[in-house]
Parts: structure tokens; C-alpha cells; sequence
């Protein structure tokens, strides 16, 4: 399909990542890892241009009365730059997934049978005001084979066209395809462009807020790949040790608050004997604590919580926090309201971390360990696009081989059926 009269906006991007999709797919391990590396020293060499650009798009979201939370997501610093790059480097470290052979067999009749894994073709990806992105998405496209169309949002368009620039130069000197990455216009229509682009575009993935994934797979005609919120709750058990309890509740709530892997929601069960320390605890750490009666009951600070503070990802210092009878209704809490990314229990029983990792149903459970630690990177897996909450198929990470499909290979000796 070459017809891109419907794609005003993003027509002539989507025809050079298409074009850059055929050469990508064939390109040796070592070709890409080069390219990775390049791409790498490039940005660090040009660390002053990229927090140019994104001092720029800091300012304009502070003036627009953009939360904290979001110009922390936004903000990047020379460390930040540094990190960015690292990821590009370890993506260099980790297996090529191109060429991987899932399972194969010699069938009756002599036919030799493979599964191989192949990129997906062209990826574009929607994400919010974290530029950061932008880089892993490319590097991972890159390294799986697959062209990308990036689509970041407005308020981080400064800073996404400074990084864009410096990978792509670094990327075609190094060997790349024209068009390996493109990034899109910042505005509404090239959204609606990019997910009607079906024969163009092979998947989409949204990473962001509730109203833009919601509006992806609302809106798209091409396969979506869905990456969610991150509700996630913490479970204390009666058996929990106090020690590792406030550990684990303090991590994964106030380590970095505005990711989606930060804990949202406390599950506590009523005989835990240390829940005022534990309330007392998060309090001193400056967390606003919205919870029930009891909960208001064992700490004075707590205020009154309802329905909507289920709900929410706050991605900032506040938590929801629910005392309850046993783990059957944490449970039914967690079934309730859970977004499917991440649920942890804190608990000595084996009986009762058996039942929780068997009664939750998310992409990842973490058993006494923040829920922090779901993430491509801590899970030794490199950079990722983010974490898959669906169950087709890729959930929790989005690595290097959940960019990729696979191909039936069949070979004869000039079998007839």
C-alpha cells in the first residue's frame, strides 16, 4: 500500500519508515550494536544542545501551570542525558531477538519446521511529556529490527526534535536506513492519522495517562499493543515482618512518585499490630494518606478517603490506605480496582503469598519488594517501551522480544501435499 493521500500529516514519514522497515529487518547484530553505540556517544557529546532545548519546554509547561510531577517527568539534567544514553549502550549487551528460533521440529513427512522471531515492521508509539522515551523507543525499534514513528507530546516537542536529530545523524552515519526513526507532529490530528495508518503502521503503543491509551484503543484501526496505568497496591499481612513492611510501603510509594510502577493504594490487614508506625512512617515522609475509618482511626493525619481515591493514580505524594479482614477481600479490593500492572504482598506465610500471587491478576507481582522493581531494566531485559497491562501477546515489559513476531520456515526436499 503506497496510498497515502488520507495521511497528510504523517504520510511522507510513514513512507520512509515503511521503506526503512525492509532494510532493518535484514541488518546484522553487529550493525545495529554499532549504530546503538553511536547513537549513545552522540547524545553525551551533545548534552548541552538536548538541555537546551528541554530548559525550553520546561519553562513553557511551567508557565501553562504544568504539576510537578509532570515538569519531573519532563525535566532532564545532565545524569538524566547520561541514563538515557547508558540504556542505548545496554541495549547493545542483550541478545539480538531477530533470528531466534522459538521452537522447531522434524515433522512425520520429513518437513524440517522452525518459528523464527521477525520485527514487526513499522511501531508507532504515543507517549506523554517523558523525552526519555523517545530514546529508549528508538534504540529498542532499532535493535529489534523495527523502524519507528514516534509521536511525543507538545510539551516536550523541543526537546524530542533535538534528540531525534542527534540519533538519526548518528544512526545514518553509522550505516542506518533514511527514516529508521521519524519523529511526528505534536498535535491531535497527527494522533488520529497515525491510528487509522493501517497498512502502513504494523502495531501502535500508547504510553501514557488513562485518556490516551483509552483513546488509542478506542480509536485505532491498527493492532494495538496496550500499556496502562499503574493502580498498584501494596498488601500487608498479618504475618508481614514490621522491618521489611516499612521498607517495602516506603520505597514504592516515595522512591519516584510520578511513575506508573509507584504504589498507589495501602492494603493493610486488620491484626498487623504496627499500623500506626507504618501510617506514622509514610506520613513523615511527607505522603498524604487517604484512607478508611479505621485507618483514620490509627493515624490522626489521615484524611477521609472514597470511591474516586480507589481509583486513582495520584503520581504524587499521596496514597490511598484501606484496613481489611483478611487477604480474601484485599483480594476483591485489588480485583475491583486494579489497573492489572503491578500488586505486592509483604507477608512471612507461605500460605498466604501462595494464595496472593494465584489470586491477582497482573502483569507483574512483586512478593516482600517494592513495587518499583517492574521495569525492563530491573528485570535485566534493557530498555523498554513500557509495561503491557493487556494479555495478547506481550504483558509486563515490553523488551526486545515483545517487539518482535515470528515466521513459520518450512523446508523440503520438494515435498507435495
Amino acid at each position: 500500500m503506497t496510498d497515502v493521500s488520507g495521511l497528510p500529516l504523517i504520510g511522507a514519514a510513514a513512507l520512509r519508515a515503511r521503506s526503512a522497515a525492509r532494510v532493518l529487518r535484514t541488518l546484522p547484530t553487529d550493525t545495529k550494536d554499532a549504530a546503538l553505540t553511536a547513537m549513545a556517544e552522540a547524545l553525551v557529546e551533545r548534552t548541552e544542545e538536548i538541555l537546551a532545548a528541554n530548559a525550553a519546554d520546561v519553562d513553557a509547561a511551567r508557565a501553562e501551570g504544568t504539576p510537578e510531577a509532570i515538569l519531573d517527568r519532563l525535566r532532564l539534567d545532565t545524569a538524566r542525558v547520561a541514563g538515557v544514553a547508558d540504556a542505548l549502550r545496554q541495549l547493545v549487551a542483550l541478545p539480538d531477538p531477530v533470528g531466534d528460533v522459538v521452537r522447531g521440529s522434524r515433522l512425520p513427512n520429513g518437513l524440517e519446521l522452525k518459528q523464527v522471531r521477525v520485527p514487526l515492521g513499522v511501531v508507532g508509539i504515543v507517549y506523554e511529556a517523558r523525552p526519555n522515551v523517545t530514546v529508549d523507543a528508538a534504540g529498542l525499534c532499532l535493535k529489534s529490527g523495527n523502524a519507528a514513528l514516534l509521536r511525543g507530546s507538545a510539551s516536550a516537542f523541543r526537546t524530542n526534535t533535538a534528540l531525534i536529530a542527534v540519533l538519526t545523524e548518528a544512526g545514518e552515519k553509522s550505516g542506518l536506513p533514511a527514516g529508521f526513526v521519524e519523529l511526528l507532529p505534536a498535535d491531535r490530528a497527527s494522533v488520529g492519522e497515525l491510528l487509522s495508518a493501517r497498512g502502513h503502521v504494523d502495531v501502535v503503543i500508547p504510553r501514557g495517562g488513562a485518556s490516551l491509551i483509552q483513546r488509542v484503543v478506542r480509536e485505532s484501526r491498527v493492532p494495538v499493543i496496550e500499556t496502562g496505568e499503574g493502580n498498584c497496591h501494596v498488601y500487608v499481612d498479618a504475618s508481614a515482618d514490621p522491618a521489611i513492611a516499612e521498607a517495602v510501603v516506603l520505597n514504592s510509594k516515595t522512591h519516584r512518585v510520578s511513575v506508573c510502577n509507584s504504589a498507589e493504594t495501602l492494603l493493610v490487614h486488620r491484626d498487623v499490630p504496627f499500623l500506626p508506625r507504618l501510617l506514622a512512617a509514610l506520613a513523615g515522609a511527607g505522603v498524604t494518606l487517604h484512607g478508611d475509618g479505621s485507618a483514620r482511626a490509627a493515624h490522626g493525619a489521615v484524611v477521609p478517603a472514597t470511591d474516586e481515591d480507589w481509583a486513582t493514580e495520584y503520581l504524587s505524594m499521596d496514597m490511598a490506605v484501606r484496613i481489611v479482614d483478611d487477604l480474601p477481600e484485599a483480594l476483591d479490593h485489588i480485583a475491583r480496582w486494579s489497573t492489572g500492572h503491578t500488586e505486592a504482598i509483604v507477608a512471612d506465610s507461605a500460605r498466604a503469598i501462595a494464595e496472593f500471587t494465584a489470586g491477582v491478576d497482573a502483569a507483574a507481582v512483586l512478593v516482600n519488594a517494592s513495587t518499583r522493581f517492574t521495569d525492563g531494566g530491573e528485570f535485566g531485559f534493557g530498555a523498554e517501551i513500557g509495561i503491557s497491562t493487556q494479555k495478547l501477546h506481550a504483558r509486563g515489559p515490553l523488551g526486545l522480544p515483545e517487539l518482535t513476531s515470528t515466521t513459520y520456515v518450512v523446508t523440503g526436499s520438494g515435498h507435495t501435499r
